[in-house]
């Protein structure tokens, strides 16, 4: 977003001992909207679309058992973003700009994987805003896409866009959760055998654990809500402790919206209902759930989960882009912004793959990229810590780090094949 809508990163000067207390105020006030939307846009980043249509589709295929896909998930979502957030805030640059310090040119590959993760993932959530249009109104799918599409560039076209995005991705993730809980509740799931089947399931798929990591906190995802704290001035060792707190709320907000998702879903499974996997499965949940006004329900849900992912994957993405040119920043980043999710609705416009198996495969796309991404800061916290300031990096998070990529390279390279079939499915 431009330059116009960064926060500053010291208080305004008239919050010196004796002046008047309004900037103060108005200071603390930004930094928290600037905490808040970058933890909420990683959030409605993680809960698009995809993770809506994943979830549904797999609770369908393993029942109870996807839950302990769920808490895998979250687990590895808080060893990666503890780490990838720590280490960027800390040394105040980008992933792309720290990863070509630490190792040249591997800062252009993060950065033209995270662009091409991006670009695919935002193709899914064009194809999801217009599926929640057509639930929400009945429109038509691809003209759903269309009018999604302009109200996100419409966003970013805003005089103060970042202060339009922090507010707009907290009202919407809110919304989004409170409807989910209401559906959950109707649905009427079994949590005791949910419960049971997260920690001891009686099937592991590690395709479905790759997709929905993927969905989660692969691809541009796992840097969303750093580069957001980046662009409002928070960064530097004195900033590590409400860094750390966002990232984790971040993970617990996305945590939580997935298991509730996950239960009001199993509700209607575990009642006998057969989801329709290679349409919209998500929908024929919540309609089970709640009927015509469950159907309505989904389709606000989807779509503010499609916009907000939107918002988020072409913001990320294009964030990227300042390693190949410096002059990709201030407006110029919003234009760029704004050419990305053109693009992305052209190809959705173009393509004949169903939706609900795009939205699938995206997640599962950006669950191969996660390991790479996370591999090279590994490299920096074990290697090149000098680029991390004079404080000692914390040796417990880089062993987790370290578990979690081995995890997620393991996970990707048994879940390459079964993803790509989903193409053909």
């Amino acid at each position: 977003m431009s330059d116009t809508s960064h926060e500053p990163a010291t208080a305004p000067a008239d919050t010196a001992p004796g002046g008047p207390p309004g900037g103060l105020k108005r200071y603390v006030s930004a930094r928290g909207r600037s905490l808040l939307g970058a933890l909420f846009l990683m959030a409605t980043s993680a809960i698009g679309p995809g993770f809506i249509t994943q979830t549904a589709t797999f609770t369908q295929q393993l029942g109870a058992a996807f839950a302990f896909g769920i808490l895998v998930s979250i687990l590895l979502d808080l060893a990666v973003q503890m780490n990838v957030w720590r280490m960027i805030t800390l040394t105040g640059k980008r992933a792309s700009v720290l990863a070509n310090e630490a190792l040249p040119g591997s800062g252009y590959v993060l950065a033209v994987l995270i662009v091409f993760g991006g670009l695919i993932f935002n193709i899914g959530n064009t194809a999801g805003a217009g599926l929640g249009l057509n639930a929400l109104f009945g429109l038509d799918p691809r003209l759903g896409g269309a009018i999604s599409a302009v109200i996100a560039v419409a966003i970013f076209l805003a005089k103060r866009a970042g202060a339009v995005v922090d507010r707009v991705v907290i009202v919407a993730g809110l919304v989004m959760i409170v409807l989910t809980v209401i559906v959950a509740v109707l649905s009427g799931p079994p949590v005791g055998e949910a419960l049971r089947q997260t920690v001891l399931p009686d099937t592991v798929d590690f395709a479905t654990i790759t997709t929905i990591v993927g969905g989660t906190v692969g691809g541009y995802i796992t840097y969303a809500g750093a580069h957001k704290l980046l662009d409002s001035g928070t960064a530097g060792p004195e900033h590590v402790r409400e860094v750390n707190r966002a990232a984790v709320s971040g993970i617990i907000v996305t945590g939580i919206m997935r298991y509730v998702l996950f239960l009001a879903v199993l509700g209607v499974v575990a009642s006998g209902v057969v989801l329709d996997v290679a349409g919209n499965p998500a929908a024929d949940a919540f309609g089970a759930a709640a009927g015509e006004v469950g159907l309505r329900i989904f389709g606000a849900v989807f779509w503010i989960a499609a916009i907000t992912s939107v918002i988020g994957s072409a913001y990320t993405s294009v964030s990227f882009l300042p390693v190949f040119s410096a002059r990709i920043t201030g407006r110029a980043a919003d234009l760029w912004t704004v050419g990305f999710i053109l693009v992305s609705l052209v190809v959705y416009l173009v393509i004949g793959t169903a939706p609900a198996t795009l939205l699938v495969f995206v997640g599962g796309v950006n669950g191969l990229i996660l390991p790479i991404g996370l591999t090279l800061f590994m490299y920096i916290g074990w290697f090149r810590g000098s680029l991390l300031g004079a404080a000692r990096y914390p040796r417990w998070l880089l062993v987790v780090g370290t578990l979690a990529a081995v995890v997620t390279w393991y996970m990707a390279v048994n879940a390459v094949g079964p993803i790509f079939d989903l193409l053909s499915a």
